[in-house]
């Protein structure tokens, strides 16, 4: 019997592990990199987790290299990321686990320079799934944590599993892992992106004159909601190889997923046909997934998108007519207009703008070419700045969920 459990005594414990739920990576002024850890300690779960009134336990460590003095202040610097971790271990006299790293926040002026050391150095690490999502805070990434407190989740790693759940029917933030940002930065048919976070408080506007049917331009920083979570996720941030070069609003970021058909449903507002002074809210759903066909005869890419849906009015008064078959008919002609308009616009912005191809257009050229050399000949990612699109959008509305004609 001792024979068989004489290994155990070597074998890491629970009480031997510091388990980090979040990650946050800023530009330090002293060395190249600021990284803040965020652990999950038994006091803080006893007592609700990082709840409202609790805030989340962040810990800190600088250092100028290995062979200088450790120096532990408030502020996070060290001279790469295996080193921050390195001395973070020396810190909490344990040993940093990260297989429970939820996310993995880059500041923005952070991407600017470029991350894809740290990607790298993340994705060798055998104990950071790829599942872990990625997003690029329009402050400091400490900021965020410290201002990250969820209402609904007394579990601070719970609010980070279900974080991107609200993808799937609002189309306002995608789903970004770091194991597809991995992926984008090897791929010569794509580019990676993450999601675009923010405080909600940060922003200047007051909420009282923004206007409702221009909520769809808002992104993180941007928004008029007020509540205690205070950080929020709205919009896609862009990257051209490792380096952010722009962003996503609201609206752009339902365009970049529906082209994805990585969305179930979505609201959208579009002008109403009898009235050019009111909008009427929309609840669009795809009506299979969306096609594309693409010409590299030349060496401006011509690409052509047809998208389907199928919608269901939201707003209505009583004085709506949307029974009528004629009404309802000039209300889809509306909404595949806006739609089209919505799509090219997106589309000649990553293009023209970014010069980056998010959207993978390039996997769907690949059947135009009979060898990979061909394929690399053309070079996809280069070319992309110079495509032309075709959108065509056919969309069916139906009176409403509840009032419709029998």
């Amino acid at each position: 019997f001792i024979v068989a459990f004489s290994n155990s005594y070597s074998s890491l414990s629970m009480d031997n592990l510091a388990y980090v739920l979040a990650l946050g990576i800023d530009t330090s002024t002293n060395n190249k990199l600021k990284v803040t850890f965020q652990f999950s300690t038994t006091a803080s779960i006893s007592e609700s987790g990082s709840s409202k009134k609790s805030p989340p336990v962040v810990n800190t460590v600088e250092a100028s290299s290995l062979s200088n003095a450790i120096n532990f202040m408030d502020s996070v610097s060290a001279p790469s990321l295996s080193t921050a971790i390195n001395l973070m271990n020396s810190y909490m006299g344990k040993q940093l686990n990260m297989s429970h790293c939820k996310i993995i926040i880059f500041s923005e002026e952070f991407a600017k320079q470029g991350i894809s050391s740290e990607i790298y150095t993340l994705i060798n690490d055998t104990q950071v799934r790829p599942s872990a999502n990625i997003v690029v805070a329009k402050c400091d990434s400490s900021y965020y944590i410290e201002n990250t407190k969820p209402e609904l989740e007394s579990l601070i790693s719970k609010y980070y599993e279900i974080l991107t759940n609200s993808s799937k029917y609002t189309g306002y933030m995608p789903n970004a892992t770091i194991g597809d940002f991995f992926n984008g930065l090897l791929c010569k048919t794509c580019e990676p992106y993450a999601i675009l976070g923010g405080i909600s408080n940060e922003t200047s506007q007051n909420p009282s004159t923004i206007d409702s049917q221009k909520d769809y331009t808002l992104k993180a920083n941007e928004s008029s909601i007020e509540g205690d979570t205070n950080s929020e996720n709205m919009g896609v941030a862009i990257f051209k190889e490792d380096q952010l070069v722009g962003e996503l609003n609201a609206l752009e970021t339902i365009c970049f997923l529906s082209l994805r058909d990585e969305l179930d449903n979505f609201l959208i507002s579009v002008p109403d046909p009898n009235n050019a002074e009111s909008y009427i809210d929309i609840f669009l759903t795809p009506d299979g997934s969306v096609s594309s066909k693409i010409d590299t005869s030349t060496g401006s890419p011509y690409i052509k998108v047809k998208a389907k849906f199928t919608g269901k009015i939201y707003s209505m008064s009583d004085n709506s007519n949307y029974l009528d078959t004629s009404v309802l008919e000039d209300i889809s002609k509306s909404c595949d207009s806006y739609l089209e308009s919505m799509f090219s616009n997106y589309l000649y912005r990553t293009s023209k703008e970014f010069k980056s191809d998010i959207n993978s257009f390039g996997k769907n050229s690949l059947s135009n070419f009979l060898t990979t050399h061909k394929f690399d000949n053309y070079n996809w990612l280069k070319n992309y700045k110079d495509a032309f699109f075709d959108v065509q959008v056919d969309t069916s509305v139906k009176s409403g969920m509840l009032l419709t004609e029998i």
